[in-house]
């Protein structure tokens, strides 16, 4: 859609990532339905929309899709599209180095075909844009929004495209990197894990049959993500600074590295792509609503990526968002007004805080070197392989299906 000059809407959406894009998909309906008026503001050049087939690439970053954020993606009408790509993770193999203490969470004890998926970005990106491509939304993109100021009924945004955008809801998807949130007055609580997580795609000798592997190491944890065919996505984390020798070596020093470190329980490491590196820290931004504006995804809340809860997290807070919105609708308020976005932070709290808590609180526990407290969690591990009740709510949370 050609930019306008100056331009009224009744959502504007800062980011056409995966958080930005699954919002618009989201808004459908009441796009469709109640005649909202949305925009998306997105720095970045859209996907293309090819019609050849798609090719993967061995060295795409890949995302965990828990099973609740199927049934969501399944509610826009994505989800049979998403899971052309999707390798199904059947089991969740959680195991400490040096220690006997093993537990698995099976779907097959949940009755489901699979506890989530593991996509690559790049082809859920493609997806979502493909739907938001069938709505009639006003797209800014490439552009950036170079100014914000707060009026009356919202928010006026000048964008680099010469546009200039009233909106009476601006929701930040934009990760957080932009400086918008800072340009608010929304400040963030940073709390540093000194490490840094190593990303890269893996091919292993033999299926690995669906599992997902949570290694626990002195180190740090080591992440093994099913992918289509014989590929795993790792996330090795590293003490910061340890990473860059890792960065350095060769695929051959690196595999045999990895592969002392992890053990044998996937097979031998046969290839590696492309390795990129991330500090890690828990960011949480301290306002994710006021009247006229919304935060969600990393501009909300930034996770350790060892319990793969970050996307999944976020993608309840669109839905949870879109819920607030229509609820407001069906009460004759506006999307920006105070009391639906106070109907939104309800909906939130509890679910933000219990997932931060749980990243959180796992990371902190393996990542304490107590001979004692080794001892425990090994016990832990092993008594939580005997407990059905426990493994299978463990599995449940896993799975997004309890908050």
């Amino acid at each position: 859609m050609t930019p306008k000059h100056d331009e009224k809407v009744d959502i504007a959406i800062i980011g056409g990532g995966l958080v930005g894009a699954s919002l618009g998909c989201a808004l459908a309906a009441l796009v469709e339905g109640a005649g909202l008026r949305v925009a998306v503001i997105e720095a970045a050049p859209l996907l293309p929309q090819r019609a050849e087939p798609w090719q993967p690439s061995f060295d795409a970053r890949a995302s965990a899709i828990a099973g609740g954020s199927a049934r969501h993606f399944a509610s826009l009408g994505v989800w049979e599209r998403m899971a052309e790509m999707a390798a199904p993770i059947r089991t969740i193999h959680v195991s400490e180095r040096g220690r006997l203490g093993v537990t698995r969470l099976r779907a097959a004890e949940l009755g489901v075909e699979a506890l989530g998926h593991v996509i690559p970005n790049a082809w859920m990106g493609r997806v979502l844009h493909g739907r938001l491509s069938e709505l009639p939304l006003a797209w800014h993109c490439p552009a950036r929004v170079e100014a914000i100021h707060p009026v009356a009924e919202g928010h006026r945004l000048q964008l680099s495209d010469g546009s200039e955008l009233e909106a009476g809801l601006t929701v930040l998807a934009d990760g957080g990197r932009s400086g918008l949130k800072e340009r608010l007055g929304i400040e963030s609580h940073e709390r540093p894990y000194d490490q840094v997580a190593l990303i890269a795609s893996v091919e292993v000798s033999r299926p690995h049959e669906g599992v997902a592997y949570e290694r626990f190491t002195p180190a740090g944890p080591i992440a093994l993500l099913p992918l289509q065919g014989q590929a795993m996505e790792l996330v090795w984390t590293h003490e910061r600074g340890q990473e860059e020798r890792r960065l350095a070596l060769s695929d051959g020093d690196f595999l045999a590295e990895l592969q002392q470190a992890f053990g044998d329980r996937a097979g031998h490491f046969r290839r590696v792509g492309r390795r990129h590196a991330y500090p890690l820290s828990l960011i949480t931004a301290r306002e994710t609503a006021r009247p006229g504006l919304a935060v969600l995804g990393n501009a909300a809340h930034a996770l350790h990526p060892v319990a793969g809860q970050g996307f999944n997290l976020a993608l309840r807070g669109v839905m949870d968002l879109v819920a607030a919105i229509e609820t407001g609708i069906e009460r004759d308020q506006r999307p920006g007004s105070s009391a639906v976005l106070q109907d939104f932070e309800a909906r939130r709290d509890a679910d933000r805080g219990n997932v931060i808590r749980f990243s959180d609180g796992l990371i902190r526990l393996f990542g304490l070197d107590l001979p004692l407290l080794s001892h425990a969690r090994a016990a832990g591990l092993v008594g939580l392989n005997l407990t059905g009740p426990l493994r299978r709510g463990l599995a449940r949370r896993a799975m997004g299906l309890e908050r």
